[in-house]
């Protein structure tokens, strides 16, 4: 695992951690020091704290909580992970005004909302956006606690070799996300009935095989809008869906705002980031 810091801005740190661990490697304990928020963006591992387990893949978050103890291990996953990782002050959590129980709930699924922002948070680390990280890093937390609030799951004892399954069946999805793809054909490559993957995903995974699809494109669209080069007909089209006003529709109740409206805040609009932060 590296771990780098990419800026510190008073009561937010932003980290860029890799890791290439893989089925072989030993796990071992860690300790969260502060409330943190790490956005996946590539790769898989689960993690269990608290004695729960919990799946994640891109898209999904581990969230921080000071002083749980955690493990992470890649039994499913030979390529380890990335994350983008808000560590977050004291002082900055209590303005926002969290409950204790959201930041103890170990890890959140793929959302679209969050995922959207993550990309955005993304887009600026890389210098491909005009927004500031430390200005995407607290619309994340914002965001984060509005959209988990009540949101919280219970997951179910799995079997290890189903859990394998289900992350198997997220990393397929999502590398094929850009074509066509039934529940059938997600089914077929995890070897199970349809009924019997569409309970096992959603139990593990936290979301449908669809809405995993359906986000993952969503994903791959906001890691793309930010480059003027590409029209968004063409993104919407590149990423998997089958007309402009699907993509538009879909992404305007994902993220609140139009896939042009998003650009626009990648490229310097602070009055999107304005308003989504007045809410709190």
């Amino acid at each position: 695992m590296t771990a780098t810091l990419i800026s510190h801005y008073g009561a937010m740190s932003v980290y860029d951690y890799r890791c290439t661990a893989g089925p072989n490697s030993t796990p071992f304990p860690e300790h969260h020091t502060s409330h943190s928020l790490a956005y996946v963006r590539k790769g898989s591992f689960g993690c269990t704290k608290r004695g729960r387990s919990f799946e994640l893949v891109a898209g999904s978050l581990l969230v921080g909580y000071p002083g749980d103890e955690y493990v992470c291990s890649h039994d499913h996953h030979v390529c380890g992970d990335e994350c983008l990782s808000f560590i977050l002050a004291p002082e900055l959590v209590d303005r926002l005004g969290s409950k204790r129980d959201i930041w103890q709930s170990g890890s959140v699924p793929p959302l679209p909302d969050l995922m959207v922002i993550g990309e955005l948070a993304q887009a600026a680390r890389d210098g491909r956006s005009d927004i500031g990280l430390d200005e995407a890093g607290h619309l994340f937390a914002s965001r984060f606690i509005e959209t988990v609030s009540g949101q919280a799951r219970q997951p179910q004892q799995i079997a290890a070799r189903d859990r394998r399954r289900a992350v198997e069946a997220a990393l397929w999805i999502d590398a094929h996300s850009h074509t066509p793809i039934e529940l059938e054909d997600a089914a077929g490559e995890a070897g199970l009935s349809p009924f019997h993957f569409l309970r096992l995903f959603s139990n593990v995974l936290g979301v449908t095989p669809h809405q995993y699809l359906v986000r993952s494109r969503l994903r791959h669209a906001a890691r793309l809008l930010p480059d003027h080069d590409r029209s968004i007909t063409d993104i919407a089209y590149e990423v998997g869906f089958g007309d402009l006003s699907n993509f538009v529709r879909t992404f305007h109740r994902a993220a609140g705002v139009s896939p042009r409206g998003f650009r626009q805040a990648s490229n310097g609009d602070r009055k999107i980031l304005q308003e989504r932060l007045v809410r709190h």
